[in-house]
């Protein structure tokens, strides 16, 4: 089943109200400044040039060659593509993790195991890793990445949530056999700007290049993406904000609720009822993410300010 966070449409037209707190998405709740777009970025097709800038800015943010870098409309784009340009029939996914990896592969025609230890991967045509994982947090060292890669095909590496996290990066360290998949999104919490990027042997991205065709990522995305890249200050200033505020919001919940994991985007918590939690949020305009798959789980996203925070607990203590 393919069911995602976000869309709050759904949630105003059961619950009502319009002042609502998207918790649901892991997507960072205080996001890059972005300033005024010039008008190159507006008017223009994008140029080689906007694209190398960017390329150049990510490979410097994360430790690997500009010529191992695609920028893409996601990270999804390269979820998507990744199994029609890459060979095999037997694929793995570590599981339980976002949803998206196992369908896009059975969308494609492959076989998909999605065994929860990572010894079970080896073999695989293709194996899936989500690090730091989505839902739990649960991560994995690049020496394991490393060696989980050399028992597969070919191991793709879901780091969306990693930016507060370089020490658990693989894009560094990546053997040929190995694709990064990195989320801008998420962090800068810039989600509309649908942009990603892919870390890989140059050939693998030359493939998916030519499946997404020319101009795949806006001229906005390829220069905000590039400026915030860039930015040591704001991203280092986040890191400790969002280390905080995780731990603030760990101390409002794990008195009703146990923490089961997280990362610093989101935590996930063990309810007695995920479905009666998670409307119970609703009700204060909270709108949190469960799964259909685990009936006490329910995630939450950090807010982004002392209000939000209130009105989570808030909804701890209102009656019902």
């Amino acid at each position: 089943m393919r069911d995602h966070g976000g869309d709050i449409d759904k949630a105003a037209s059961r619950f009502g109200r319009a002042d609502w707190i998207d918790l649901s998405t892991g997507i960072n709740r205080r996001p890059w400044p972005a300033g005024p777009l010039s008008p190159h970025a507006l008017t223009a097709l994008p140029t080689r040039a906007d694209a190398a800038r960017l390329c150049a800015a990510a490979a410097a943010r994360f430790g690997c060659p500009q010529d191992q870098v695609l920028p893409l409309a996601g990270a999804s784009a390269a979820i998507q593509l990744l199994p029609q340009v890459l060979a095999g029939r037997r694929a793995a996914v570590l599981s339980p993790t976002y949803n998206e990896h196992a369908a896009s592969l059975r969308a494609a025609g492959w076989e998909v195991a999605e065994p929860t230890d990572p010894a079970a991967l080896e073999g695989a045509d293709l194996a899936v890793i989500v690090n730091p994982n989505n839902p739990d947090g649960r991560e994995f060292p690049p020496a394991q990445i490393a060696a989980i890669a050399a028992t597969v095909g070919h191991l793709v590496v879901d780091e969306s949530f990693a930016d507060p996290r370089p020490d658990l990066s693989a894009a560094a360290t990546r053997a040929d056999n190995v694709t990064v998949l990195r989320s801008f999104g998420k962090f800068w919490g810039l989600a509309g700007l649908r942009l990603g990027f892919a870390i890989a042997a140059p050939d693998l991205l030359a493939r998916l290049a030519e499946r997404t065709g020319p101009w795949s990522v806006s001229g906005p995305a390829l220069e905000i993406g590039a400026q915030a890249l860039a930015d040591a200050a704001w991203i280092d200033d986040t890191v400790v904000w969002l280390s905080e505020a995780a731990l603030h919001l760990d101390q409002i919940v794990t008195p009703h609720w146990p923490l089961v994991g997280g990362t610093h985007l989101f935590r996930l918590y063990d309810t007695p009822d995920a479905q009666a939690a998670h409307e119970r949020l609703a009700r204060a305009g909270i709108w949190s993410r469960i799964f259909p798959w685990h009936p006490r789980w329910i995630r939450l996203g950090i807010p982004g300010n002392r209000a939000e925070f209130d009105r989570v607990a808030g909804a701890f203590t209102a009656p019902g």
